[in-house]
């Protein structure tokens, strides 16, 4: 006999099914799984975070109509995504709709006599921006450990104010949710709250138009950890930075947290008070930069993990070398691969991936020349252009000078001649000779054929 979840989710499938095309329900309900039901939240287990996205974007409203129509008004939602299949180790993730909504804040502030009895305060938090999945690489790594070291004690480090500042998508507002997440965990009573610049200028707007604004100010000052996403949108705006003053000076004087984030640096920000942009200054300004290949490549990896989806590595290589700008494109074509996987039923290659990047960056084919891999052999064996262009007998120097000519013949276009010619002026038989004597060695020497393949990666990625 069925379990008493498993009977319901029958009969909320059969609700779907009469609302939905086959295609749609072969794909995005049968491979669901019903675990269980109690305390009115129904435990979806689902393959994976693709899945999870997809279905809270297209099928939401229905699925929770037909649970508050066969389950029970009020039934919350939970999904579990499967990360270990071996282990059967998994995530749960409550549906966007079931975490706490945003509260107008007007009417919860704070008087200046309210203080020992503070209400309770939602942060605004996104918890899948944590440290955990914020990875490190050299493009963040000194914003990165600011952050820990802040969120270890948040008002009592050398990092107050911390302003983050960096293109957007390079994880500026993921690493602003991490501090403000983990603050929370190790220091539940503190008061924190993440708020984007936008917001704090409506709720400024909103304050003097009610003539609320010490209220307002008063709200604001109980605070122990604030977080201001996108600061530079305070430019231009006199009312709004002068009560931002009021309010920093305050909190920093008491020892609370600022954490700032910014699309440019300070010096180059516009429209913002001097003595402002002074105090911006007086902890950490640390840069996000682009992330590099290596990076790219750990955040796609642990995404491709967390998600429980299989994607060969060759295609994963292939993305962190196109997708250079910033990680929402990065898990952006992640995202479009598995969607166009599962309903064309197509593999994940290299030329699927080739046409979803297309569509978000424009890919330009790399030209290698010969002389750039004449450089960037000579830089790896720590030679000099004009030692390998002489006729040296040196067993690292003809060495060097073998491997430039065999990388040069794979990954140019350039004839045996004019390789040799810009190797050293050898003729076409010796190119060939260097390549037949490259190609021997790699195939029985271990050691030299990872030196080749090393360096193979340098061109690709250069």
């Amino acid at each position: 006999m069925n379990k008493i979840h498993e009977q319901l989710w029958e009969r909320c499938l059969a609700v779907i099914k009469d609302n939905i095309t086959e295609a749609s329900y072969n794909t995005w309900f049968m491979p669901i799984v019903p675990l269980k039901y109690e305390d009115n939240v129904f435990v979806l287990q689902v393959p994976s975070q693709f899945f999870v996205e997809y279905i809270e974007e297209k099928y939401i409203d229905l699925l929770r109509m037909t649970l508050y129509r066969e389950v029970g008004t009020g039934t919350r939602l939970e999904y579990r995504v499967l990360i270990d299949k071996s282990s059967g180790e998994g995530t749960q993730i409550p549906s966007a709709e079931e975490q706490p909504k945003p509260k107008k804040q007007v009417s919860t502030y704070a008087g200046p006599y309210q203080k020992v009895q503070l209400p309770e305060l939602d942060p605004q938090l996104n918890p899948v921006y944590n440290f955990n999945n914020l990875i490190e690489g050299n493009s963040n790594k000194l914003a990165r450990t600011a952050g820990i070291s802040i969120a270890n004690e948040p008002g009592k480090t050398i990092f107050n104010p911390l302003l983050v500042y960096g293109q957007s998508g390079v994880g500026k507002t993921h690493l602003a949710n991490a501090i403000g997440v983990m603050s929370k965990q190790l220091h539940p009573e503190k008061r924190v709250l993440y708020v984007t610049a936008n917001t704090f200028q409506i709720q400024y707007t909103d304050a003097v138009r009610n003539n609320t604004t010490n209220d307002f100010l008063n709200f604001y000052q109980t605070i122990d950890v604030l977080i201001v996403d996108d600061i530079q949108e305070f430019a231009g705006k006199t009312g709004t930075q002068n009560t931002f003053f009021h309010i920093f000076n305050h909190l920093h004087q008491s020892g609370k947290q600022l954490v700032l984030t910014s699309d440019r640096s300070p010096i180059v920000m516009a429209g913002l008070e001097q003595r402002l942009l002074t105090r911006f200054k007086w902890g950490l300004s640390a840069e996000i930069e682009k992330p590099d290949f290596e990076l790219r490549k750990s955040i796609l990896e642990h995404k491709i993990y967390r998600d429980g989806l299989d994607i060969p590595h060759e295609v994963v290589e292939y993305i962190a070398e196109h997708v250079v700008d910033n990680v929402r494109d990065l898990e952006g074509v992640l995202v479009s691969l598995m969607a166009h996987s599962t309903l064309t039923n197509a593999p994940i290659n290299i030329q699927l991936a080739e046409k979803i990047i297309s569509r978000i960056v424009n890919i330009t084919p790399k030209v290698n020349t010969v002389e750039k891999i004449r450089d960037i052999v000579c830089e790896y064996f720590s030679l000099s252009v004009e030692a390998i262009s002489t006729k040296s007998r040196k067993r690292e120097v003809v060495q060097a000078r073998q491997i430039a000519m065999y990388l040069s013949k794979n990954h140019t276009k350039n004839s045996l001649a004019s390789i040799g010619e810009a190797i050293g002026q050898r003729d076409h038989a010796t190119v060939l000779h260097a390549c037949k004597i490259v190609k021997d060695l790699m195939d029985t020497d271990k050691n030299f054929s990872l030196s080749v393949n090393e360096i193979e990666q340098k061109i690709k990625n250069s």
